[in-house]
C-alpha cells in the first residue's frame, strides 16, 4: 500500500508561516498563468456558526425610520434597529474559526453553517446546542423576512470584546443553512452523536446508548440536512472557489457537492480520530459514508494513523484501488493527506497574561501550599477517560503512599455533547470514594483555568480516544513564564506524535499512568526545561493559524497535480445526434467490461442486460452503421454472450483476434509472433497464485492474466506489485510482451497486440466512416483513444498509413487511405469521472448512460424533440 505523505517528522517545525503564505501566492500565480480560475474566495462549511442568535417575538415592527444606533453599540448588532435579532459568539472550535479567520489577510472568507437553535431573549446560550424546547423558537416560526434580516445582521456582526488580533483580520461572511427542527436535531442530537461520534471514538453505538439503539434510526436526517447543506453551497459557489467542508458531521456532503458542481476544487477535513477498518465496517451506511467523502479531491486527517486507517477502510469495504496519487473511484483520485491542528499560540499567550489571572494564580498558590498541584479537563464523555483518570491517581496514592497528603489533583469538567448520567455518577462516586481515602481531588470554576494552567506542577491528559486537545497545548503555552512542567499525555490523542517530548501512556494501563505520574512530579528542573522548549516550539510553530494557511496551500497543489484545469466534460447529446443523423457511414467501437456491463467480482456474472442487447441489435441492424466490441474477454465468452448478434463484428483477447460481422471466423493476429513466453510467465503467476488465495489465472490464445479480485485486497495489490516488478526486470526485457496492470488484475501480452491496432485495421478498411464513436472505460481502452488522435492542430483532412493489424494478415504493400472523418465527428467517449485522466474527448458516468445514449440514436427522429439534460439527473439534491 503506498503511503500519500511521510509520518510526521521535526523537519518542518523550522518552516514559517510566511513560507507557507508566499508558497501560496507563487501557487495562485502559476494557475492563473495556466488558465486555472481562482476566485480568492475561500468557502468553509461547518456545522454550525459560530453565533448564537436570539430573536425577540415580542417587538412590534414599525413603518417609522429607525432610529440610529449609539456608536458604542454598532459593533455588537449593527442590524438591530431594523430587526429583532440580537447575535454572540457561540464558544467551542476556537481554534478552528481562529484559523479560518486568520486565512482573511488574503483571502475573503465564507462560513456556512447552520445558525442553531434560534434562542428567546435570556435564553442562555448554551441551550443552543440542547435537544431542549424551554427557550427556543421553533425554526417553522421563523418567517422568510425574519431570516433574511438574520443574514442582514450576520454582515454586520462583530463581538464587542475583540482580540487584537481581530483588527488585522477581514471580517468573514456568515451564510446560514436553514433546517427544520426535527431533521436538525436528527442529524446532530441523533445520526452524528449517537452513531458517528462513538465509532470514531472506537465504540459502537450500543455502547453509549441507554435504551434499545439503531444505528441507521437518524439516517435520513443526517442525508436530508447534507442535503440541505448542498443546496445551499450551490447556491453561493462562484467559479474558481476553493470549498473546505469540515468534520463528521458533513461526510455526505463532498459527493453532493460534485455531483452539482463538478468543476468545484473541494477539501474535507477530519477533526475526529478515524477508526480501523475493522471497526468501520460495521457502520449500516458505511459505502454511502465512504463514497460522500471520495468526492473530495483532498482529505486531510489529523495524523498519519489516520491516513492508513481511511485507505484500508476504503480498498476493504468498498473494493477501491489506492495509489501513490490517492483512492481511485471510477477515474476520480482523491489525495489523502495529514496536517495536524494547532492552537491559536499568540492569543492564548495574551489570555494567560490578563491582569485577573495574577491574583487567582496567587491565591491557588496559597491554598495548595506545600503540595504538588496536579491539573486536568476534560468533558464528561466517556471517551475522555475521566473514570481510568481517576483510578489512575488512586493508583498512584496506593503504589507511591509518600504523595498521600502532598498532592492535590484538580479536574475541570464541562457537560457531554449527550447526556450520560451513569457516567456522571460513577465520577461523582470515583471522586468522593477518592477523597474519603487520601482528601487529594478538588474543583474550581473554569474561569480560572488559566491560573491553574499556570501554576501546576504536572497535567494529565489522557483521553481512551481523542483527535485535538487544546488543553495539552494550552497548557504548554501557559507554562512558559512560571514553572515548565511536564505532561501525561494519552498516546491515543491524534496529538501525541506532534508532542512525543511528553511523558506519552496507555491510559488503560493504571499502574503505567501512576509511574508517569511519579516520573512527572519528580523530574528534575533541567530535564523538565528541555523536555519544555521542545514542546513549545512545536505549540509555536504548527499553530492554528499555520493550519489553515498549509490547508489552502494543499488544496492549490491538488489543483496542479490533478490537472483540474483538463475536465472531461459530459458527451453533448445534441451534438452527437445531430452528427449522427447527417453521417452516410458511421463506426461504433465498444469495450464490454465497464463499459457496456458493469465490472463485477465475478467476470463470468458480467452478462449483458436487455437494454444493451437491443441497443447492439438496433444499432447494428442500421446498414449504415458498422458495429464492433473490441474487448479484454475471449472469443468464447463473446459468442456465447454475444455471438447471435449477426451483424456485430467482435475483437477478442485486447486486439489479437478479430472476427468480422456475419463471419464466424477469427483471423488470429498472432499466428507470426513468438509466444513461447507464455509457459514461463505462467509459472511466475503460478508461484503467486500458491501465495495469494482467492487468485486465479486465466490463460487465452494470445495472453495470460492473474486475477485476485478475490484475494484480501491489500494482499493481492502487494503481490500485484511485487509479481509486476518480477516480470518487468527479469522477463519483459527479454521477450516481445508488455505487462499491463488491470483492475484487480495483471496481465500479459505480445507488444504487437492491443486494442489500438483493431482500431486502426477497421478505420483504414472503412475510410470513408463520416461518424465515430468508440467507449471504453480502462487503461487498455486508452489505446483505442489514442489509435483516434487523428488530427494535428488546424488540420482538417488526413491520410492512414497501412496499420501493422493489416499488414500481419493481408500482407505488405498496402496504400495509405484518405480519411473522409472530420474532427468534431470522432467521439471518444471514457466512462467514469470527469476528472479521470483519458486521451478521450467527452465523458458519461456509467456504463448504463453508454446504453441509453445508443438506444437515443436509434429512436425514430422528432420534428421537434426538447433536447435532455447534457448530465445526469441531480434532482435528489
Amino acid at each position: 500500500m503506498d503511503s500519500f505523505s511521510e509520518p510526521y517528522t521535526r523537519e518542518g517545525d523550522d518552516i514559517s508561516l510566511d513560507q507557507v503564505r508566499d508558497k501560496i501566492r507563487q501557487l495562485e500565480e502559476e494557475h492563473k498563468k495556466n488558465g486555472i480560475p481562482l476566485s480568492g474566495r475561500i468557502i468553509h462549511v461547518v456545522h454550525s456558526l459560530p453565533i448564537t442568535a436570539t430573536l425577540d417575538t415580542s417587538k412590534q415592527r414599525s413603518n417609522a425610520p429607525p432610529t440610529p444606533p449609539l456608536e458604542n453599540d454598532a459593533r455588537e448588532t449593527a442590524s438591530q434597529s431594523k430587526s429583532e435579532w440580537s447575535l454572540a459568539p457561540r464558544y467551542g472550535h476556537s481554534a478552528m474559526i481562529s484559523g479560518i479567520m486568520s486565512v482573511s489577510q488574503s483571502h475573503e472568507q465564507i462560513i456556512v453553517g447552520w445558525p442553531g437553535d434560534i434562542l428567546t431573549p435570556g435564553a442562555s446560550a448554551n441551550a443552543s446546542t440542547t435537544n431542549t424546547s424551554a427557550d427556543k423558537i421553533l425554526t417553522t416560526n421563523v418567517s422568510s423576512e425574519e431570516r433574511a434580516e438574520l443574514e442582514v445582521a450576520l454582515k454586520d456582526f462583530q463581538p464587542k470584546e475583540s482580540d487584537p488580533d481581530d483588527e488585522k483580520f477581514q471580517k468573514a461572511t456568515y451564510v446560514p443553512v436553514w433546517l427544520d427542527d426535527k431533521i436538525a436535531h436528527g442529524h446532530y442530537d441523533g445520526y452524528c452523536k449517537q452513531t458517528l461520534w462513538p465509532m470514531f471514538h472506537y465504540l459502537l453505538w450500543q455502547d453509549v446508548a441507554t435504551e434499545y439503539a439503531s444505528a441507521d434510526q437518524h439516517y435520513p436526517q443526517y442525508e436530508a440536512a447534507n442535503a440541505a447543506f448542498a443546496r445551499r453551497i450551490v447556491e453561493i459557489y462562484q467559479p474558481g472557489d476553493l470549498v473546505w467542508v469540515h468534520d463528521y458531521h458533513l461526510l455526505l456532503l463532498p459527493r453532493l457537492i460534485r455531483e452539482s458542481l463538478p468543476e468545484a476544487v473541494l477539501g474535507l477535513f477530519m477533526h475526529t480520530p478515524f477508526p480501523t477498518s475493522e471497526l468501520f465496517r460495521c457502520l449500516p451506511r458505511r459505502k454511502e459514508v465512504l463514497d460522500g467523502m471520495l468526492g473530495a479531491n483532498l482529505i486531510c486527517f489529523q495524523t498519519y494513523s489516520y491516513i492508513r486507517h481511511f485507505i484500508s477502510t476504503c480498498i476493504r469495504v468498498c473494493g477501491y484501488e489506492a495509489n501513490s496519487r490517492g483512492i481511485d473511484v471510477d477515474g476520480h483520485v482523491t489525495a489523502v493527506m495529514h496536517c495536524p491542528v494547532g492552537i491559536d499560540a499568540e492569543r492564548v499567550a495574551r489570555d494567560v497574561q490578563r491582569p485577573g489571572i495574577q491574583p487567582k494564580l496567587e491565591a491557588l498558590m496559597n491554598l495548595y501550599e506545600g503540595k504538588k498541584i496536579i491539573v486536568g479537563r476534560d468533558k464528561l464523555d466517556v471517551v475522555k477517560g475521566v473514570v481510568q483518570k481517576l483510578r489512575a491517581f488512586e493508583k498512584l496514592l496506593q503504589d507511591y503512599p509518600e504523595w498521600i497528603g502532598n498532592v492535590v489533583m484538580i479536574q475541570v469538567t464541562s457537560p457531554a455533547l449527550t447526556d450520560s448520567p451513569k457516567l456522571e455518577r460513577l465520577v461523582s462516586e470515583l471522586v468522593a470514594h477518592i477523597n474519603g481515602e487520601y482528601g487529594s481531588l478538588d474543583f474550581i470554576p473554569k474561569d480560572e483555568f488559566y491560573a491553574l494552567l499556570s501554576v501546576a506542577d504536572l497535567a494529565v491528559i489522557t483521553p481512551l480516544r481523542d483527535g485535538m486537545n487544546t488543553t495539552s497545548m494550552e497548557f504548554v503555552i501557559a507554562q512558559e513564564k512560571t514553572n515548565k512542567s511536564p505532561s501525561v499525555l494519552s498516546e491515543f490523542m491524534g496529538i501525541s506524535k506532534n508532542m512525543e517530548d511528553a511523558l506519552l501512556v496507555n491510559p488503560w494501563d493504571l499502574g503505567g499512568v501512576a509511574a508517569a505520574i511519579n516520573q512527572g512530579l519528580l523530574m528534575s528542573p533541567a530535564e523538565k526545561a528541555a523536555r519544555h522548549a521542545k514542546l513549545y516550539k512545536v505549540v509555536t510553530t504548527h499553530t492554528s493559524h499555520s493550519w489553515a494557511a498549509v490547508l489552502v496551500k494543499m488544496l492549490l497543489e491538488q489543483m496542479g497535480i490533478q490537472g483540474m484545469a483538463r475536465q472531461t466534460p459530459y458527451i453533448p447529446r445534441d451534438q452527437l445526434e445531430g452528427l449522427y443523423h447527417s453521417a452516410k457511414k458511421r463506426l461504433f467501437l465498444f469495450d464490454y467490461d465497464g463499459t457496456l456491463a458493469p465490472i463485477v467480482k465475478t467476470p463470468s456474472m458480467a452478462t449483458p442486460s436487455e437494454a444493451t442487447l437491443e441497443a447492439l441489435e438496433r444499432l447494428s441492424a442500421d446498414p449504415k452503421n458498422l458495429v464492433y466490441i473490441i474487448s479484454g474477454r475471449d472469443g468464447e465468452f463473446l459468442e456465447q454472450h454475444l455471438g447471435h448478434l449477426k451483424n456485430v463484428g467482435f475483437s477478442a483477447e485486447h486486439g489479437a483476434f478479430i472476427r468480422e460481422r456475419g463471419s464466424s471466423e477469427y483471423a488470429n493476429f498472432t499466428e507470426s509472433l513468438d509466444m513461447s513466453w507464455m509457459s514461463e510467465v505462467e509459472e511466475i503467476f503460478r508461484y503467486y497464485t500458491e501465495r495469494t488465495t482467492g487468485s486465479h489465472i486465466e490463460v487465452k490464445k494470445s495472453s495470460i492474466t492473474w486475477h485476485y479480485r478475490g484475494a484480501d485486497p491489500e494482499w493481492g495489490l502487494f503481490q500485484c506489485r511485487q509479481c509486476q516488478d518480477l516480470l518487468e526486470n527479469n522477463l519483459a526485457h527479454k521477450r516481445p510482451i508488455e505487462v499491463l496492470v488491470g483492475k484487480k488484475n495483471l496481465e500479459v501480452r505480445p507488444i504487437a497486440v492491443n486494442k489500438g491496432e483493431i482500431v486502426k485495421r477497421i478505420l483504414y478498411r472503412n475510410p470513408d466512416a463520416e461518424f465515430i464513436f468508440c467507449a471504453g472505460d480502462d487503461k487498455t481502452d486508452e489505446d483505442m483513444f489514442r489509435a483516434l488522435l487523428l488530427f494535428p492542430p488546424g488540420v482538417k483532412q488526413v491520410k492512414m498509413e497501412a496499420p501493422l493489424s493489416v499488414t500481419l494478415i493481408d500482407g505488405d504493400g498496402k496504400p495509405p487511405v484518405e480519411l473522409a472523418i472530420q474532427p468534431e465527428a470522432v467521439f471518444t467517449t471514457a466512462v467514469g469521472h470527469s476528472s479521470k485522466r483519458t486521451l478521450a474527448a467527452w465523458h458519461v458516468t456509467t456504463p448504463q448512460e453508454i446504453v441509453d445514449h445508443m438506444l437515443d440514436l436509434v429512436r425514430p427522429q422528432k420534428t421537434e424533440a426538447a433536447a435532455p439534460p447534457a448530465e445526469p439527473d441531480k434532482s435528489h439534491l
